[in-house]
């Protein structure tokens, strides 16, 4: 049974007890929203049009329905996709196979690409329509593949994953091997990261957007960068993979699970240097 849940504070939002607590809702609104009492809940009431639209977004995506209004006022058109930099969108509608994952579209000259998948959604699919479609979807590990065989069918994209992780999507077909970098296109790079899981791949897009899955995130309650231990398949071998990183200098981190973040890139990898030697410390 659908509940208020008592840590809500007062008002017209809350985020009831069907919430499976997998953060989706306070990365897209830090502060408003927040961890209390095993789950996802409203710190206090959106007061700002900028924290209105926090809260709307919030509903949208959450992959169990669970962020209600007493209104239920038409969300805005304009909530998702959402534009996080030039070219780069946070799709929403959150898919519940992929624990309330985020998924990503770059918007591009030489075809549009999604990164990991929403929930199957015409709101989605009218906006990569008038967008001119979709060339690929890029899927950085076997848990948040979400609806992507639909989107593919659709659309006609090719699917990306890495071998180790394909039983997940076995419609995909463009299979990264190995543990080598792979230059997908011009602009595009995959970077196996195995860790979380074995087929963990980040994408590297124009040297700038990497979008991480669920190897490395944002945390905002830490307000650093961060990785999750706890849902792993193999620490020692997620912390050398992220040492691979270092690498490269990117300036943006697109994560499935946890926040999102842009840093210049020197504080970028300064910052990630330092959560290596945490991850070795631990």
């Amino acid at each position: 049974m659908r509940e208020r849940h008592p840590e809500n504070a007062p008002g017209d939002w809350y985020i009831d007890t069907a919430c499976m607590d997998c953060s989706a809702a306070r990365t897209v609104a830090p502060g408003l929203i927040v961890a209390r009492g095993g789950q996802s809940v409203f710190a206090r009431q959106p007061s700002t049009p900028a924290e209105l639209m926090m809260a709307q977004r919030a509903r949208l995506l959450c992959p169990t329905a669970s962020v209600r209004s007493g209104s239920e006022a038409p969300p805005p058109a304009d909530a998702f996709p959402e534009a996080m930099t030039a070219g780069v969108y946070r799709l929403g509608y959150n898919a519940k196979g992929s624990y309330g994952a985020h998924s990503f579209l770059i918007r591009r000259d030489a075809g549009n690409v999604m990164v990991d998948s929403p929930r199957w959604t015409r709101a989605v699919v009218a906006r990569l329509e008038a967008w001119g479609g979709l060339g690929d979807i890029l899927l950085s590990h076997e848990d948040d593949v979400g609806d992507a065989g639909r989107y593919a069918e659709h659309f006609g994209a090719r699917v990306w994953i890495h071998a180790a992780d394909r039983a997940a999507a076995p419609f995909a077909d463009k299979i990264i091997e190995g543990g080598e970098p792979v230059r997908l296109d011009g602009d595009l790079l995959a970077i196996p990261l195995p860790g979380h899981t074995k087929g963990s791949v980040a994408y590297l897009h124009d040297g700038r957007h990497l979008f991480t899955g669920d190897s490395l995130a944002w945390s905002f309650e830490q307000d650093d960068l961060t990785a999750f231990r706890s849902y792993c398949w193999s620490w020692t071998a997620q912390r050398r993979s992220l040492r691979r990183l270092l690498d490269y200098a990117f300036e943006w981190v697109f994560a499935g699970h946890g926040g999102s973040r842009h840093l210049p890139p020197a504080e970028m990898r300064r910052r990630l240097a330092a959560l290596i030697e945490r991850m070795a410390a631990s």
